[in-house]
């Protein structure tokens, strides 16, 4: 089981070889937030702030949502406000774009083109979640449980106006420290 998450007390299912296995369900929410992000230059002014936050150095950032939802972007203006310079590249097709930047280390990960949560284990993307820095994981579900539990999940829905609705999720205590 993920570390971390809880299991419902009590909720079990019987599968087809009529073994007992626990339901597990999410890591428990310390916090939320909802925000509604009107423009580019909303998404920005929350990745600047954000990126003030002491406790980022050395988080994991999950994000979610659909194809052209914004979480590239978000990771952009990021990046940028923690002092990227130079192109900013969706890490979609080498999976990670390292970032040495003036005060820490940032990889940014795309899974989305993962068939299998081995392919984690297969790419060596274990090491990276080993080391100190900020991670930020663009498609994490594709990785299974395999991941450690993010710090904060952000999960991006754009809507038919082109605003973006987001819940931002603490999971873990340095998450909290993000959101307050």
């Amino acid at each position: 089981m993920r570390p971390g998450a809880q299991t419902l007390e009590g909720a079990s299912r019987i599968d087809s070889r009529r073994t007992r296995i626990n339901l597990v369900t999410h890591p428990p929410i310390l916090e939320s937030r909802a925000i509604r992000w009107t423009t580019e230059s909303e998404c920005a002014a929350f990745a600047e702030s954000l990126a003030r936050r002491p406790g980022l150095h050395d988080a994991f950032i999950a994000l979610e949502g659909p194809l052209g939802a914004g979480k590239t972007t978000f990771a952009r203006h990021l990046l940028r406000a923690l002092g990227a310079t130079g192109r900013i590249k969706s890490p979609t097709y080498a999976l990670l774009e390292p970032y040495e930047l003036p005060s820490l280390h940032a990889s940014h990960l795309d899974f989305y083109r993962f068939a299998d949560p081995r392919e984690w284990v297969d790419a060596g993307l274990r090491e990276v979640f080993e080391r100190p820095g900020l991670k930020l994981v663009e498609w994490p579900d594709k990785a299974g449980d395999l991941l450690p539990i993010a710090d904060l999940r952000l999960h991006v829905e754009p809507r038919d106006d082109g605003t973006r609705d987001v819940a931002v999720h603490a999971l873990t205590p340095c998450g909290v420290e993000l959101l307050t």
